[in-house]
């Protein structure tokens, strides 16, 4: 399965937030918003891409966008990953029904059943405006590819 194309409305889904309430396609409207996939908390790949983006937060706050991280993981264990890695970044599971979200955006790896490493930007008006879908679970995109993102909700 593609990513989900730019220009695409996106799709009805329900993730959680760490506090078990629902987080919705509603809920990305009205600013621009990253939804950053990854596979497992805790793994070193996943651990680097949090810290890394963490440090862009106060520059993608200053172009008015908001990130979040989305896993196919509880949000115990997503909880317990923000706050063993000391990051701000709020989480979304995608635990129950599993990879649901992930799979109506594209961005489920089904050969080992986990959320694969993608980047989706979504504008204000709830439609992608940009994305991008690792070659592998175990490749890492750059801070720099969410920046080069950015400007396509500016286009």
């Amino acid at each position: 399965m593609a990513i989900i194309a730019p220009g695409t409305p996106v799709p009805e889904f329900v993730l959680k937030t760490a506090d078990g309430e629902d987080f919705t396609q509603d809920d990305l409207k009205g600013r621009t918003t990253i939804l950053v996939f990854y596979p497992f908390a805790f793994s070193p790949v996943c651990t680097d891409q949090l810290q890394v983006y963490e440090e862009a937060l106060p520059e993608l706050a200053e172009q008015g966008a908001v990130m979040y991280g989305v896993s196919t993981d509880a949000s115990y264990s997503q909880t317990a990953f923000k706050e063993k890695l000391g990051i701000t970044i709020e989480q979304l599971s995608d635990f129950e029904p599993k990879g649901a979200t992930s799979k109506a955006l594209g961005a489920y790896f089904e050969p080992a059943g986990m959320t694969n490493r993608a980047l989706i930007i979504v504008g204000p008006d709830g439609t992608v405006a940009w994305s991008h879908l690792a070659d592998s679970p175990g490749d890492l995109p750059g801070v720099n590819l969410i920046f080069d993102g950015l400007q396509a909700v500016s286009a």
